[in-house]
C-alpha cells in the first residue's frame, strides 16, 4: 500500500471517528502531497519525494511547537505536538546517531578529505545518501566533529 493509499484510509477512519484533531494533520500531509503532484509536469510523485515532505511538515511542526513553548503559548504548543505525532508515524525510520557516524567515517576515508575545509566536499555526497534517513543537522554536526578530528 502506498503512503497516500495509508494517508487516505486514515482520513477515512478519522472522520468516522469523528478525530478533528488528527484529521487536520492528515488533510495537512494530503495537501502537501496533492500540491507537489499537480505542480509537475509528470502527474506522479516518487516515494522519496513524499519522504521529503513528510520530514519537511514534521520539522515545520517541530519548529512552531518550540516557538509555542518559548513564547508560553502551552495551549497552541499542545496541538502542533500533537499533529507532529500523527505526521511521525508516516515518516521512514531515522539512523541512529552511531550508524549515521559510520557512514560519514567511511565516506571521509573514502574521498580521502581530512580538516574543515573539507566540509563541502563531503557534504554533499553524505546529504544524498542520507536524504531522508537522518537530520541534516546531525549529519552537519558529524561531518565536523569527523573532520575535526
Amino acid at each position: 500500500m502506498s503512503l497516500t493509499d495509508q494517508i487516505n484510509n486514515d482520513i477515512k477512519t478519522a472522520m468516522k471517528a469523528r478525530d478533528s484533531k488528527t484529521l487536520t494533520a492528515l488533510r495537512d500531509i494530503k495537501s502537501k502531497i496533492l500540491l507537489e503532484k499537480t505542480s509537475g509536469t509528470i502527474g506522479e510523485i516518487t516515494e522519496e519525494a513524499e519522504t521529503k515532505i513528510i520530514v519537511k511538515l514534521y520539522k515545520q511542526r517541530m519548529d512552531t511547537y518550540n516557538l509555542y513553548i518559548k513564547e508560553g503559548r502551552e495551549d497552541l504548543a499542545e496541538d502542533e505536538l500533537f499533529e507532529a505525532k500523527v505526521i511521525e508515524k508516516y515518516m521512514p525510520e531515522m539512523m541512529s546517531e552511531d550508524d549515521v557516524r559510520k557512514v560519514v567515517q567511511e565516506k571521509i576515508s573514502q574521498l580521502g578529505v581530512s580538516g574543515p575545509q573539507s566540509i563541502g566536499k563531503i557534504m554533499g555526497p553524505i546529504m544524498g545518501q542520507l536524504n531522508g534517513k537522518a537530520d541534516g543537522s546531525l549529519i552537519s554536526k558529524i561531518v565536523k566533529e569527523e573532520l575535526n578530528k
